[in-house]
């Protein structure tokens, strides 16, 4: 990871030291065959050009906070040579030195606290298997060793919770335990903190206005369940007019939607993909990917996260070997990304992805679950934010759980592929069709976003939550924090490095009026425990600033500001 820096930025775009190299090479292959309703078209041929994948490290400077994390095109100039500029901060070494050794520590009182439970001198809270002579256990003591011991004391700071609307303030329920988290007591009483981790982007997570005043009128029409499959009795009408008005949104010929977005990955990736094929995934795509490509029973190839020079020599090594031990062509090769990830706060380099699936004659699976109507300028998602076209991406996937406050996923693309998906997948065909009221309350957030209806609502939600994201990242670097991904993503993780300090922050942070979300292993790697901001265009100025002074003092408290980078002194203006 590099420790680089980034000029202050003029008019909005970032002028950086980042890096991105053109192929020259000649890609000569031919087509070979079909599968699951998506041809081949692999290509067979050689290529002596590298494609340069993102830096780390870059942006540290600001002009007025409004740092783009993306640099334009000149007029005439190709695609590939977008600038996307993502931040990584190499970690301190001492920092990794003290955070490995936290663990070892806490590894030996737990096989410690082990030996005391398994002898009787303690008393075992755990779930353990009893009187079943002959059958294989379980549970894994291995396996559970990381909850039992570690989780199970910091775990208060997750699941914690609420009985509120999760929108720009949330009430969080109160609770005390007496035994490190095995039991909770709860005595009634609630915080009223400003919400910083829900996936709200747009605001629109509401209960009162235009879009709520509709889904009650669609559930006194419709009712709040179906009951039944698209291929059975749960197409309705409102289902019909709402992949009609999506496919319009994200200019593609057609879309199919779903009652759940985890579901849309993990039971559609399999009708996609089987045995013969090559699934080429982001080392850090969502779990919902990862089960999908897994199931679908394909080959899985794994490239370093956004880094173009792997993924090549990837696809070039997948298309000139072939399959293992026979050694025949792949019958077809998709990549499989996302836009924004939300661990991560990084932007896929969609224009380089791009080149190389036109180069290599593959496939591209685009997850667009925290970037469709996140980021660009339309909130049209990554496409649009680096002004692309739609129909550049074989498979575009989405979830209506965070822009659109409601429920549920959609896959999108051409109208052959959207028949071949109602056909085989097991979510359209098996699982109950989203409720109309959840559908309802899509269709009124997508008109309010393309601007049919409430007078460039949409458009001015887009702008602020950029203004927002851009702001609040650029202050909290400003405070001396290391903040991973772009300016531009609305996912903000903090890195806090030891699991102790995660609880630590999220606790004290509840106290002080912020509610936020820690993220430890295994959801980060081992030593990569982190906060997550998530910010929306609901937020205000003044709770963007209460957040980022509790954060500081909260920083200070904890030592937490680990950057080492000269910090920013210029005004970041809101």
């Amino acid at each position: 990871m590099s420790n680089g820096t980034m000029v202050c930025k003029l008019n909005g775009y970032a002028n950086g030291n980042s890096i991105t190299g053109k192929s020259n090479g000649i890609s000569n292959g031919t087509s070979n065959g079909s599968s699951n309703g998506l041809s081949n078209g692999l290509s067979n041929g050689s290529s002596n050009g590298k494609a340069n994948g993102l830096p780390k490290g870059l942006s540290n400077g600001c002009s007025n906070g409004l740092s783009n994390g993306l640099k334009k095109t000149s007029p005439g100039e190709e695609s590939s040579s977008v600038k996307l500029i993502e931040e990584y901060e190499a970690t301190p070494f001492i920092i990794i030195v003290l955070c490995y050794i936290s663990y070892v520590i806490l590894n030996f009182f737990g096989h410690l606290r082990d030996f005391l439970r398994n002898t009787g001198i303690e008393k075992n809270k755990c779930a353990v298997e009893r009187n079943r002579p002959g059958y294989v256990p379980l549970y894994s003591n291995y396996e559970s060793f990381y909850t039992r011991n570690i989780y199970r004391r910091i775990c208060h700071g997750w699941n914690q919770p609420i009985c509120s609307l999760p929108g720009t303030t949330i009430d969080i329920m109160d609770r005390d335990t007496d035994d490190y988290n095995w039991t909770f007591r709860f005595p009634g009483t609630t915080s009223k903190c400003i919400n910083m981790g829900s996936y709200n982007y747009l605001g629109f997570a509401e209960n009162v206005g235009p879009r709520a005043d509709e889904v009650q009128e669609s559930i006194l029409k419709y009712g709040t369940n179906v009951g039944s499959p698209r291929h059975e009795f749960g197409t309705l009408d409102i289902h019909h007019k709402l992949e009609k008005l999506l496919a319009e949104f994200l200019q593609v010929e057609d879309a199919v939607v779903f009652g759940m977005g985890f579901a849309t990955n993990s039971t559609n990736i399999p009708a996609l993909a089987g045995k013969g094929c090559l699934l080429l995934s982001d080392e850090l795509n969502h779990a919902s990917l990862i089960l999908g490509c897994k199931l679908s029973g394909a080959t899985i190839k794994v490239f370093k996260h956004n880094d173009m020079t792997d993924l090549e020599a990837k696809l070039r090594q997948a298309i000139v070997e072939g399959e293992p031990r026979t050694s025949r062509p792949w019958k077809k090769i998709i990549i499989v990304a996302e836009g924004v990830y939300s661990m991560e706060g990084s932007i896929v380099n969609l224009p380089e992805i791009i080149r190389l699936k036109k180069k290599y004659r593959v496939y591209l699976y685009l997850d667009e679950a925290h970037s469709i109507g996140a980021i660009g300028e339309h909130g049209r998602g990554v496409c649009d934010y680096f002004g692309l076209d739609t129909k550049d991406v074989d498979l575009l996937m989405g979830t209506f759980t965070k822009s659109f406050g409601s429920a549920g996923g959609y896959i999108a693309g051409s109208k052959q592929l959207m028949n071949h998906i109602r056909l085989h997948s097991h979510s359209f065909g098996y699982a109950s069709s989203m409720a109309a009221p959840v559908a309802q309350q899509i269709l009124g957030v997508l008109k309010t976003i393309m601007g049919t209806v409430g007078d460039g609502e949409g458009q001015r939600r887009i702008s602020r939550l950029a203004r927002n994201s851009r702001y609040f990242r650029q202050k909290l670097k400003q405070l001396g924090f290391i903040v991973y991904g772009n300016d531009d993503s609305p996912v903000v993780p903090l890195l806090i490095y030891f699991p102790g300090k995660i609880v630590a922050f999220v606790a004290g942070a509840k106290k002080l009026g912020v509610a936020t979300v820690g993220a430890g292993y295994p959801a980060t790697p081992l030593i990569e425990s982190r906060v997550r901001f998530c910010l929306s265009a609901s937020h205000t100025k003044e709770m963007l600033d209460k957040a980022l002074e509790v954060t500081s003092i909260l920083g200070d408290k904890f030592a937490l500001k680990y950057s080492r980078r000269t910090r920013n002194t210029c005004n970041i203006e809101y």
